[in-house]
């Protein structure tokens, strides 16, 4: 199957799309001569809880350059929510829920090869809409099937979208231009994390069950619903491969462990797959062509961490994985370790803990040198340079940042013009 090739050729462009790895995003670049305008690449951050997306320089010292409202919307939205009881109902669990107390507003975002845009999903909205840069309004509108939205993803060449729909477990496939549905299809409970590779031939969806509950105790993880990942071909998106990783978790020799599938991170060859499961403070290696668990690594804990598991955000212990461009080192969020870390790929040494506030996200920057992640305790983003391991500059942005995106806007952009 061709989804299992190794593919180093393709590997600057499969990284676009691969769960916060790096990108020179160069699909999204107006070709030579082509007359459009100038574009920056620079960085896209979440703010989930006060819907706006900050956007920063992608390398160097990260300032801010604009940010947007991503729910100008917001009023029409909530008078739609409160006239609808079902919708109240999801709308005031996601807040008590996964939002922590707090509405989320701000899951995902991806800006248009064009630079002329962002598309942005919106749990608390059930949706996903496109925000034109310029103007600050909304371009469309997609209303999820089901009542939450989550994770996305963009396919190498920037024209396509995949974003979960996680009450539905459905993962919807848009035209990134339109919002028009190219197509869908069914996973597991709670689709999450989504990754397109080879070259944007298959998508990649995993399903993480149910991590709102307090049924924490390892006894009760058969109450976490049906946990897999569904691999598609993203243009018929009919399934190719089914993967529990809870039988390839038992053959390993790890039952201690959770099979729901967190952050995940593919080599650049495509080779192997990095990823983090619920509760566990360390991530594993997955070989895709051999298709079994080759390897393990836990980080260690921090000796503040409370040992009760239903204080842990959704059931992550550290959640967020990058790569670097050469694939040499991982990064590594250790969310409720309050700390970040670079892991050397080949020995699985980590370097040195690096303090962070409840960091959710880690992605790379622009120029491939440094590891970003999101402290979503502190309300900034922190760069660590992968040579070394350790912090090089950290900057303020909105409530509660979580994913982190590489993108493009205007060469002269500063913000949209009706928020300047």
């Amino acid at each position: 199957m061709s989804v299992y090739r190794t593919l180093g050729s393709l590997a600057a462009v499969v990284t676009l799309a691969v769960a916060g790895s790096t990108t020179t995003a160069t699909a999204s670049l107006p070709s030579p001569g082509s007359g459009a305008a100038p574009l920056r690449e620079v960085m896209f951050v979440g703010n989930n809880w006060d819907g706006t997306a900050d956007v920063v320089k992608s390398s160097g010292d990260l300032a801010r350059i604009g940010r947007v409202n991503v729910i100008p919307d917001k009023d029409q939205r909530l008078t739609e929510i409160y006239l609808n009881p079902i919708k109240l109902a999801y709308f005031l669990g996601i807040r008590q829920g996964p939002g922590e107390g707090h509405d989320q507003f701000v899951d995902d975002m991806y800006s248009t090869p064009d630079g002329s845009s962002v598309v942005v999903s919106r749990p608390s909205f059930a949706d996903v809409v496109s925000i034109d840069l310029a103007t600050g309004r909304v371009n469309w509108r997609f209303p999820v099937s089901g009542y939450r939205s989550d994770h996305m993803a963009v396919s190498p060449d920037g024209t396509r979208v995949a974003v979960s729909a996680s009450t539905s477990n459905t993962v919807h496939v848009l035209d990134i231009a339109t919002g028009r549905q190219l197509g869908s299809f069914a996973t597991g409970d709670k689709p999450h994390e989504n990754v397109f590779t080879d070259g944007g031939e298959y998508l990649w969806n995993m399903a993480i069950g149910e991590v709102h509950t307090a049924l924490d105790d390892p006894a009760w993880d058969w109450t976490k619903g049906d946990r897999h990942i569904t691999v598609v071909d993203a243009h018929t998106f009919k399934p190719v491969k089914v993967i529990d990783m809870r039988d390839r978790l038992d053959a390993f020799g790890r039952k201690d462990l959770s099979d729901a599938v967190r952050p995940v991170v593919f080599t650049p060859d495509e080779s192997k797959l990095y990823f983090q499961v619920s509760f566990f403070n360390g991530f594993l290696e997955y070989d895709i062509a051999a298709d079994r668990i080759t390897r393990a690594k836990t980080l260690p804990k921090n000796p503040a961490t409370s040992e009760d598991r239903t204080t842990w955000v959704n059931d992550s212990r550290h959640h967020g994985l990058s790569i670097s461009p050469d694939g040499g080192k991982l990064c590594v969020a250790g969310t409720m370790d309050d700390y970040a870390t670079v892991v050397d790929r080949a020995t699985l040494r980590e370097g040195p803990l690096v303090p962070a506030s409840k960091p959710y996200w880690a992605t790379v920057s622009g120029d491939g040198t440094s590891c970003v992640i999101s402290e979503s305790g502190a309300d900034r983003i922190t760069a660590i340079d992968f040579a070394t391991g350790r912090k090089t500059v950290s900057v303020a942005v909105g409530d509660h940042p979580q994913r982190v995106r590489l993108g493009h806007v205007a060469a002269d952009w500063t913000g949209p013009a009706a928020h300047n």
